[in-house]
């Protein structure tokens, strides 16, 4: 993961040596440091780099939630009674959908020991026991704030240089990977100097790289990078690693359909099992359904505590509303939840096509049969229908067909107008704004009322 800072080796000797040969009383360090070439073992680049070398233990963090070390290959667990082998970090998923299968249950979870367990230095540990475990995970700091550096990586080989405190090179070496990189740190002598051949290359998590040429662009870099992507730090097994960008990609492909969506502890995936939510580039959001139903919010995706989060804004949807972490991206699913643990699942629906509620759809489909006029609740006052003929005329009918009111109806965008009703319905002459529709079902709003019209076709 990382890269240092170049010296100009032989100007920077040939100083050194100048300053020594005319002020011999003169500490040569004190006159010759060039803070952007050379790093002492207290610089802050020198610590930057250090974290962006250390092990990154979080990947496993399913298995022994710290962040600060890693449980080394192979070694097993025990899930219920069924043991699990993990040889390979693909094995870590092998775990962890066992895990989600038993999300809502209770369920047993053993890890066989010994273990061998690498810290942020490589070092290595052996653990016996929980006890021990436990001891060793106290020390790491959780939440996105460990020693590791996970957002930036150094692109290598990168040479290093060592001198020492009279300026004299003590060592030239070539750097392949972190873990070469984090043992020659532990083999820094406090007075040591050291060097980066710049220029130096790092990689970010989206795969854009940067390049620096001296120690104050390498600590700006690294410092800026850390709060740049979700770290995956905590012990959520269902925070996969993600960055915003491809959360950003991701929502805007497809419509996405609402397969689970529970608020205050309450199951209410069955009331939305028809709806969707298409994410646009421009920051809108529409939920709609599949009887026409619309209505448009605004998203956003953030990072907050080292989190991937995305805002939704709904004027007339709470529930949709608020701010939900990201905890899961599988193929064609997205899984969210909030700090109060409403939980919403997204299901890919790319060939979800909502219903254009244009005034030539409502027109054509009203006029095609006739409609069973009703309230929400699917009641009425009496059994009546409606016939929407092409002339505008509409005639109220009882169950024997008798025209019991007559008047006439007009349509603007998706507003229907109901005029010159004198009897039956004579309540429900105005503007009614369509909210919903599909084939053979219209929601018809004016002001707090609803009604519904249900196509009555004959056989």
């Amino acid at each position: 993961m990382k890269n240092y800072l170049k010296l100009s080796l032989y100007a920077f000797l040939l100083g050194a040596a100048l300053i020594l040969a005319s002020c011999q009383d003169e500490d040569p360090l004190e006159e010759s440091f060039d803070p952007e070439q050379t790093l002492t073992t207290d610089a802050e680049g020198l610590t930057l780099i250090k974290k962006v070398v250390a092990n990154d233990g979080s990947g496993d963090n399913i298995i022994d939630g710290a962040s600060c070390f890693d449980i080394a290959f192979p070694y097993s667990v025990v899930v219920n009674d069924s043991e699990i082998m993990v040889e390979t970090s693909a094995d870590l998923l092998l775990v962890e959908e066992s895990l989600d299968v038993l999300e809502d249950e209770d369920y047993d979870f053993q890890l066989n020991f010994p273990l061998t367990v690498t810290m942020a230095d490589y070092t290595e540990v052996t653990v016996d026991s929980y006890d021990s475990l436990y001891e060793l995970a106290d020390t790491c700091v959780e939440g996105g704030e460990d020693d590791d550096i996970e957002c930036v990586d150094i692109v290598y080989p990168v040479t290093v240089f060592t001198y020492n405190p009279n300026f004299q090179l003590t060592n030239t070496i070539e750097v392949e990977n972190d873990f070469q990189f984090r043992r020659f740190f532990a083999g820094l002598a406090e007075q040591d100097l050291m060097g980066l051949n710049f220029p130096v290359s790092f990689q970010y998590k989206d795969s854009t790289q940067v390049t620096v040429n001296s120690n104050s662009e390498l600590t700006d870099i690294i410092r800026k990078s850390q709060t740049q992507c979700d770290e995956d730090d905590d012990n959520d097994h269902n925070d996969d690693d993600f960055t915003e960008e491809r959360l950003d990609e991701t929502l805007v492909k497809c419509p996405w359909s609402i397969g689970r969506l529970v608020r205050n502890e309450q199951d209410d995936s069955g009331q939305y099992e028809n709806y969707y939510l298409t994410f646009l580039e421009d920051g809108k959001v529409t939920a709609s359904n599949s009887f026409g139903f619309k209505m448009e919010g605004e998203w956003q995706t953030r990072i907050s505590d080292y989190r991937v989060v995305v805002d939704l804004e709904f004027e007339d949807s709470a529930e949709f509303n608020g701010t939900w972490y990201v905890y899961e991206i599988v193929e064609g699913i997205i899984n969210l939840f909030n700090e109060n643990k409403d939980k919403i699942t997204l299901e890919k629906a790319c060939d979800y096509k909502p219903i254009e509620c244009s005034d030539e759809y409502i027109s054509e489909y009203l006029k095609e049969c006739p409609y069973k006029i009703l309230n929400e609740d699917g009641t009425f006052f009496e059994e009546l229908t409606i016939d929407f003929d092409s002339e505008l005329v509409m005639y109220v009918k009882n169950p024997n067909g008798t025209v019991v009111d007559e008047g006439r109806w007009s349509i603007s965008g998706n507003v229907v107008v109901f005029e010159g009703l004198s009897m039956t319905l004579a309540n429900y002459i105005g503007e009614w704004q369509v909210i919903e529709c599909g084939e053979g079902r219209f929601k018809l709003k004016r002001n707090t009322e609803v009604i519904l019209l249900v196509m009555q076709c004959e056989d």
